[in-house]
């Protein structure tokens, strides 16, 4: 990437990039208090790897205007490691997440992207609005009435101060409205200060104090490679959720590494590992960001807020965010896939469906979308498979018989392909022709083996023609019929 492009991608936006940055610090402080607690952890663990992950990502990261951060997709992989052997091993394994996701970024492994159909990215949206919404619910439930006419407000001002002026994110407007009026007012209302204890100094730099040995290895090892998968899957998928929003395209498999290094500045500053962020990214482009400068500045003003202006942010009613995140579900959930349910495929329809259902019930992105993923595989080889046909001619002495093949021959049409050859009708010889077939995989060789060696059993003389250069090489490595009874012919 040149030196051009990039500081475009900083200084192309200023005054929008600054605005939405602020908004997306302000939503970040309950995130990140609330994924604290989930792992076990205090707070300020939670809120520094907020702080250096948007920092250091909004550098090296390869989607400009995403926001990542700590979140619930990783603090539930830790709990375990924190429990048992404490904080200090979740330093070092958010180390070691970071190092395989680097590694990963270089071995180009962003490109396995290509490899998720849409029905799963749509399922995985609607699936984290969902789950959104439901993180919400303990704010709204068992709560003073009062909360409800707050969130209201704050929902009235988000939507429709835009039409007064779009020169200020509508959700910073509200939070600040909301957050004067609970002040001025003296309303009893849930506050950020309920949430935890914010920090009052600076994050120190430290390596993690735990033994340099295997046996440490052994202990991170199976964490870190769970949380780096799952943080790079859910950053993947969300960068191109932002491609999409914003129209524009990012480099996957710089992203890897950008996530890389942004988790080993965390882990070296004691903070808990992580990774990009929907709901908070979101919010970022809806009010406006679209470069680095935003993800930047929603991370240095998040350490200015808990650090600097902590009495304020302490007062800040929760009902104000969670009308913030109220308006990210809204606008995160793709409403059109409902209608889409009737038009699409069914077979779309089931992956999207099912990506919904196992990542909500789970509440596991990583198995929602591995669902989603293997549907979708299954589906294509079937429709694949169906392509496939074989139509036989017969000689004018009736002796030789000539079968073309067109289509994929791989294993889910190996069975149509055996099936397609009559083993009992007397010939002579038998002309396989597959001009217009593939042969993909070990399944397909091992099947064109089987009919060769059956027509063989029964006195047939049995030519394979036609072969093309890719499938001429998987038979000379794995077909196991001796090639002197017939002719295998390539083109």
């Amino acid at each position: 990437m040149n030196i051009i492009a990039y500081k475009r991608e900083w200084f192309s936006n200023i005054r929008a990039d600054i605005l939405s940055g602020i908004v997306v610090a302000l939503a970040l402080i309950p995130e990140a208090i609330g994924f604290s607690v989930i792992a076990g952890v205090d707070p300020k663990v939670g809120l520094f790897a907020s702080f250096a992950i948007a920092v250091v990502s909004a550098f090296t990261g390869g989607r400009p205007g995403m926001i990542s951060a700590a979140t619930a997709a990783t603090a539930v992989l830790m709990v375990t490691l924190v429990r048992d052997h404490g904080l200090e091993y979740l330093f070092a394994a958010t180390l070691l997440m970071g190092l395989i996701q680097v590694f990963a970024g270089i071995l180009k492994l962003g490109r396995v992207m290509r490899f998720v159909s849409r029905s799963v990215i749509t399922g995985f949206v609607n699936a984290l609005a969902i789950l959104i919404f439901m993180a919400q619910l303990p704010e709204l439930i068992g709560v003073p009435n009062l909360t409800y006419v707050m969130i209201a407000a704050g929902l009235g001002i988000i939507y429709l101060f835009p039409y007064v002026t779009k020169a200020i994110p509508s959700p910073l407007v509200a939070i600040v409205a909301l957050t004067l009026v609970a002040w001025f007012t003296g309303m009893d209302l849930r506050t950020v200060g309920d949430l935890g204890e914010l920090p009052s100094a600076l994050p120190i730099f430290a390596l993690p104090q735990v033994p340099l040995t295997l046996e440490t290895l052994q202990i991170i090892l199976p964490y870190s490679i769970a949380l780096a998968a799952v943080g790079l899957l859910e950053s993947l998928l969300t960068a191109q959720i932002v491609d999409d929003m914003t129209d524009t395209s990012s480099r996957k498999s710089q992203e890897c590494i950008g996530q890389g290094c942004s988790n080993i500045a965390s882990g070296l500053i004691g903070g808990m590992g992580g990774c990009a962020m929907i709901g908070q990214s979101v919010i970022n482009v809806t009010s406006g960001g679209r470069g680095r400068l935003s993800t930047f500045v929603a991370g240095a003003f998040l350490l200015f807020l808990i650090l600097v202006l902590d009495d304020i942010v302490r007062i800040i009613p929760m009902a104000a965010l969670v009308a913030v995140m109220i308006m990210v579900s809204i606008g995160t959930f793709s409403w059109r896939s409902i209608l889409d349910l009737r038009r699409n495929p069914w077979q779309s329809s089931v992956v999207m469906l099912a990506t919904v259902v196992t990542t909500v019930g789970t509440h596991d992105l990583a198995k929602g979308v591995l669902v989603g993923v293997l549907l979708s595989g299954v589906f294509f080889a079937s429709k694949v498979a169906k392509l496939f046909h074989v139509r036989s001619v017969i000689s004018e002495d009736g002796q030789v018989r000539t079968y073309h093949v067109d289509g994929e021959i791989f294993f889910a049409s190996t069975e149509a392909f055996i099936l397609a050859f009559d083993f009992m009708e007397p010939l002579k010889k038998v002309v396989i022709d597959v001009h217009e077939a593939h042969l993909w995989d070990i399944t397909a060789v091992g099947a064109l083996d089987k009919v060769v060696l059956k027509f063989r059993r029964h006195g047939v003389v049995v030519d394979v023609i036609g072969v093309n250069e890719a499938s001429a090489h998987m038979l000379d490595r794995f077909a196991v019929h001796d090639k002197d009874g017939g002719v295998l012919q390539a083109h």
